[in-house]
């Protein structure tokens, strides 16, 4: 698949196709069906106008129609698209990051493989269903960072995304952006659904995940991401994500 196809000229309700490149720089985009992003190899960042989400192998990110996004891989990336219009199945109603399981990855694999070009057969219909209640039922996982829309908070944001090992508290940031820490946190809350010390946690989590997919060393990253004990930066992971940088990755 080339980055010139156009899901929205496809007449079908719900199709998937495979998408593999050396590197990735899509251009923002939103499309009329929901979007279904299944990642089997590499990892890829989706930014929205909401925020940004890191999906690693054997994970999917949801996009609910006609959101803008824009996808990135700094290395090989392979995935799955799955678009699907609102009336074929009980879709989310916003976007989220799913885990898929062994039957969800099969089902969408071969759902990936029926050709565009030519009416769908009762079994590839059925496939279709049977994928479409499978993801249902999935669980989510915490793979996005919500981006602040106030322009002082944003400058926080900024240059901690800049510099994730920034260690400055956040008085110091605040007092940089021209809002009181107070402000600061109130407006963290508000507008991203965390506080300051989980958003930057969630950030280095994230930019850890990009790096480790990249092939960087568990120890090289921890340090990237502000972590002087990787015995530390193991378990935050571990918390996260369920797993060790390096069983997750296997």
């Amino acid at each position: 698949m080339t980055q010139a196809f156009d899901p929205d000229n496809v007449a079908r309700p719900v199709f998937a196709v495979d998408e593999r490149y050396d590197a990735l720089d899509e251009p923002w985009r939103a499309y009329r069906r929901a979007r279904l992003i299944h990642v089997s190899a590499g990892v890829l960042t989706v930014r929205t106008e909401t925020g940004r989400w890191v999906v690693p192998p054997g994970h999917a990110l949801w996009l609910m129609a006609n959101v803008q996004h824009y996808l990135s891989a700094a290395e090989p990336v392979r995935f799955h698209s799955l678009y699907a219009d609102a009336d074929t199945a009980p879709l989310p109603s916003q976007s989220v990051a799913l885990a898929l399981d062994r039957l969800a990855e099969a089902l969408l694999s071969a759902a990936a493989e029926l050709p565009l070009d030519k009416p769908f057969d009762p079994p590839a219909e059925r496939l279709l269903q049977v994928l479409l209640d499978r993801l249902s039922g999935l669980p989510t996982v915490p793979l996005a960072l919500h981006w602040p829309r106030d322009p002082r908070i944003q400058r926080i944001a900024d240059a901690l995304n800049a510099n994730p090992a920034e260690p400055a508290v956040l008085d110091d940031l605040a007092q940089a952006a021209g809002v009181t820490a107070r402000t600061a946190a109130r407006l963290f809350v508000k507008e991203t659904g965390q506080t300051f010390g989980q958003w930057r946690q969630q950030l280095r989590l994230l930019v850890a995940l990009e790096r480790l997919g990249a092939g960087a060393s568990v120890t090289h990253v921890a340090l990237e991401v502000g972590y002087n004990d990787v015995s530390s930066f193991i378990a935050v992971f571990r918390d996260a994500f369920g797993d060790t940088p390096a069983r997750y990755f296997r």
